[in-house]
């Protein structure tokens, strides 16, 4: 069985990308809103929601890396700017946070990226 299709895995991957989202809704949400730790504002909980029902929907959980990097951008456009601007904020600030993470992160963005432009120029 190829890697990349093994069920355990994808559910592991799906489950960590879900974490990781509501870690940095709650950071900017207790940043910009003042929001208590371990609770929401009611806009930041329905984006944190949609954010968790979209990643339990993604048929490409397998062979993705990040959403951004995604062919198809499954986030209506409202939820897909609000999360930008909530991975704009909270993104660099993950470093303090969860630093394995957020390295993890830019080795697997720069791994994509050199992909897509091989992929690219062939």
């Amino acid at each position: 069985m190829a890697r990349g299709s093994d069920p355990a895995r994808v559910a592991a991957k799906r489950e960590r990308e879900k974490r990781m989202v509501s870690e940095m809704i709650a950071l900017y949400c207790r940043k910009r809103h003042g929001a208590r730790s371990g609770d929401l504002c009611p806009d930041c909980a329905a984006l944190d929601a949609y954010a968790r029902q979209r990643s339990d929907r993604c048929p490409f959980m397998e062979t993705k890396t990040f959403c951004s990097n995604c062919r198809v951008h499954c986030y209506r456009s409202d939820m897909r700017e609000r999360i930008r601007e909530v991975m704009r904020f909270a993104g660099p600030r993950m470093i303090f946070r969860h630093p394995v993470a957020a390295v993890r992160h830019v080795v697997e963005t720069r791994v994509e990226k050199h992909r897509i432009e091989r992929e690219n120029t062939a």
